[in-house]
């Protein structure tokens, strides 16, 4: 026997009636929806003949019943304010719409249902066996999954409510939350899903199954009646552009949205746009945006060329030093993940090390990522000179920026952490990059002894002709080497995502595996994707954990 399952329509007659066509060639005997008709579409009486004519077997969900009622809001189980007033909005207008006689007949309906269908036990509910709006994620704890199947206690349990279709055995149970017709899954796609199973033989089976359907006929039926616009785009997108709080971490990440524009920050202030400008979106258009590219995941990308270096400071955050393992990124895979970074949308590239100017093809990587983006590179320009000066002659028409550190207007405050002859010898450096047409950008990393120098370092660089905007002072951290300074941490600063050879990280003062396993997020050969996906759900989790919000830490000007 094989049955269908769908979730809400959503006031969305064009996806009924496809799934009604679609189940019905695939051999579908029963057909069923497990609740919420309306919630999301303008055309929610256009739905009952449909549902009428094919037969389809309802169950009520909570907007059901609450229509039924004429209550006052949807008793959707939202908490944040911000997806309670869109829902809001969406559920005055369905009450509106919905006749008296369809919402009389929503009462009518039960609000689960246990069938035995071919000698199965069977359970029919809207959000789980515990609650009618209770939020069935599939990324819920192992314990929580097998404490609603424990509840039910059926050999199949299908649920909908969440929106988000998955299917998974628990225990002896399987469970398939067959997701929405009313609108797409989160995913990009325009298709909507419903569940196929089969129950004939020992073992069920479930499929959830890509419906297509006139989604233009949707989008231009919602702009007719006056819905805004957010709801609209997600018809022609398949990206949730409202109701984002209700998700967990795991599945917000996997979506293009993840943030209220409301929840930028307003505490700190990017400085000179090389924290990620938020995309430009006027206040009225679309409420969300994703955290990449915001002030909150800053749009650039590091990465490690290699660790070993010239020098061994006594508060490097990386550990590096001559000794240190090279772990070198070859020009073969640093153009694919070049490539990669334009194809994900990063805005700038950030090269360091270790000492980049070590690595035995640096000019070669300086060439490929000058080429595709605007480029940085951390030195100690102390070995940008000889044949090196000629190459980085050849890129000074490129946007490729030197950026170097000096730690104190006196050479015995440099040196102090970097080693004797130092201070000399960056300063020798800064001149030749001047003089090549290549002004270096220079960052003071603030200590006890040099605090009192900042100023007479910003004289010092002004002397030489930088510009002001080419002097930043940062915190000393504790991290690597260093065991005094601020501490950083993954849940609690802004992430800046790090490739080195040794996988992906959270943050460059983080990217020394053996120093840092907790900012390590995938290993070598992961892609750019997942690592801003990770990140991403990183962050949530740890902003949903206690509601706070994280600060930058600033390794670049």
């Amino acid at each position: 026997m094989r049955i269908a399952v769908s979730g809400g329509p959503y006031g969305n007659p064009y996806a009924l009636r496809a799934f009604v066509a679609d189940a019905t060639a695939r051999g579908a005997e029963r057909l069923f929806c497990l609740g919420d008709l309306g919630g999301f579409g303008a055309e929610v009486d256009a739905l009952w003949p449909i549902i009428k004519d094919a037969g389809i077997e309802c169950i009520a969900g909570n907007y059901d019943v609450a229509i039924a009622r004429a209550d006052a809001d949807c008793g959707c189980g939202y908490r944040d304010p911000r997806d309670n007033a869109y829902a809001q909005l969406i559920y005055d207008h369905t009450l509106t719409h919905t006749s008296r006689q369809f919402a009389a007949w929503m009462g009518a309906l039960p609000t689960e249902r246990r069938l035995t269908l071919r000698g199965r036990d069977v359970h029919l509910v809207h959000g789980s066996p515990l609650a009618l709006n209770d939020f069935w994620w599939e990324s819920l704890p192992e314990h929580e999954h097998r404490r609603r199947a424990e509840s039910s206690g059926a050999e199949v349990i299908l649920c909908t409510h969440s929106g988000l279709p998955w299917i998974r055995r628990i225990g002896d149970a399987l469970t398939v939350n067959v997701g929405v017709l009313g609108k797409p899954a989160n995913d990009g796609r325009r298709e909507v899903r419903y569940a196929m199973l089969d129950l004939d033989d020992g073992h069920p089976r479930a499929e959830l199954v890509p419906l297509a359907y006139d989604w233009r006929a949707q989008a231009e039926s919602m702009r007719d009646a006056g819905l805004p616009e957010a709801f609209v785009e997600t018809i022609e997108t398949g990206w949730w552009t409202t109701c984002l709080e209700s998700l967990p971490p795991r599945e917000r990440s996997r979506g293009r949205y993840h943030l209220y524009r409301s929840a930028l920050p307003t505490s700190f202030t990017p400085s000179g746009g090389s924290w990620g400008d938020p995309e430009t979106v006027a206040e009225d258009e679309r409420p969300v945006i994703g955290l990449f590219g915001s002030p909150y995941f800053p749009a650039r990308l590091w990465i490690y060329t290699n660790f070993h270096c010239n020098l061994r400071c006594d508060y490097c955050a990386v550990a590096s030093s001559a000794r240190a393992e090279p772990r070198t990124i070859g020009p073969e895979a640093f153009t694919s993940l070049v490539d990669e970074a334009v194809r994900e949308g990063f805005a700038e590239l950030y090269l360091t090390g270790g000492e980049p100017f070590l690595h035995p093809q640096i000019m070669e990587l300086l060439d490929a990522a000058s080429r595709a983006l605007p480029t940085v590179v951390l030195t100690n320009a102390m070995l940008t000179g000889t044949r090196r000066l000629a190459g980085l002659a050849d890129l000074a028409d490129r946007k490729l920026m030197i950026q170097t550190s000096l730690d104190g207007a006196r050479p015995e405050t440099h040196d102090a952490h970097r080693g004797r002859g130092s201070h000399a010898r960056t300063l020798a450096g800064i001149r030749q990059l001047i003089e090549l047409g290549l002004p270096p950008r220079v960052a003071l990393t603030e200590t006890p002894e040099n605090t009192g120098e900042i100023g007479q370092v910003a004289d010092l660089l002004a002397g030489l002709g930088l510009p002001p905007a080419h002097f930043a002072v940062r915190p000393l951290l504790r991290r690597g080497f260093s065991r005094e300074g601020r501490e950083i941490q993954a849940d609690a600063s802004i992430p800046e995502l790090t490739v080195s050879a040794d996988g992906l990280h959270w943050h460059p003062a983080g990217a020394d595996l053996a120093t840092s396993p907790d900012m390590h997020l995938a290993p070598a050969g992961a892609s750019l994707a997942e690592g801003k996906r990770l990140i991403t759900e990183r962050f949530l989790t740890a902003r949903l954990a206690d509601a706070s919000l994280p600060r930058p830490v600033h390794c670049a000007i």
